[in-house]
């Protein structure tokens, strides 16, 4: 696979990436947080939600205790998808350090969705992940330059997240078209927005996700 077929593969995730890099550079911007604080967050960071929650916590001068609270938590869905890639990436080499770090949601949907030989694997895996998190680098810098220099309202940018998830759901089902984890996936999060509390709703919709997924995988299966 050459590079310009990888570059268009990542296309859906660089029009979510850049647009949401931006709003977190802008909100730290609105904090009097430096550039460069946005830059090496999303250098050595790269959590994506985990960033904008760094800074609300930053705001309020939350403890470190609470910080590493707060982060486990949001960042907990990442062990269920996480260890479905192990067997994916224990003969990648040294590669494969770089590609546990950059794993993201989107990243996961991309690398489950490419159909690669093995021999490429490690290349175009490397290649998928550091182009996502360039994506991201290069919105963090837009938005914490432009949030210096101009006023800007971001109210309502963080919606691109919401339509990036879609977008890579839909290509998901139709690489793997089951209908049981779709539905399954959307009854619980319609009830956990009913049932749940807003600021629980989404570590506990995953809990229950991952626990029926398990229990039901014979049924999901058949």
């Amino acid at each position: 696979m050459r590079i310009g077929e990888i570059i268009k593969l990542t296309i859906p995730v660089m029009m979510g990436y850049i647009p949401l890099g931006m709003a977190f550079g802008l909100l730290a911007a609105s904090m009097a947080i430096p550039w460069y604080y946005a830059f090496f967050m999303s250098l050595f960071i790269f959590a994506g939600a985990g960033q904008f929650l760094a800074l609300t916590l930053f705001a309020t001068q939350a403890t470190l205790l609470e910080i590493g609270i707060a982060t486990f938590l949001l960042n907990l869905r990442h062990s269920f998808y996480g260890l479905s890639m192990i067997s994916a990436f224990k003969d990648l080499g040294k590669a494969k350090h770089y590609l546990i770090f950059g794993l993201t949601d989107e990243t996961f949907a991309l690398l489950k969705t490419t159909t690669i030989t093995s021999d490429e694997k490690a290349r175009i895996y490397t290649w998928i992940t550091a182009l996502n998190q360039s994506y991201w680098i290069l919105g963090s810098l837009i938005g914490a330059a432009l949030g210096n220099i101009i006023p800007f309202n971001y109210t309502g940018i963080e919606f691109s997240l919401t339509a990036l998830f879609v977008v890579l759901s839909m290509e998901l089902y139709r690489k793997h078209p089951s209908p049981k984890p779709l539905m399954l996936a959307l009854l619980i999060g319609l009830s956990g927005m009913v049932i749940f509390p807003s600021d629980k709703m989404l570590i506990l919709s995953l809990s229950l996700a991952a626990g029926l997924l398990i229990g039901l995988r014979g049924w999901i299966n058949e």
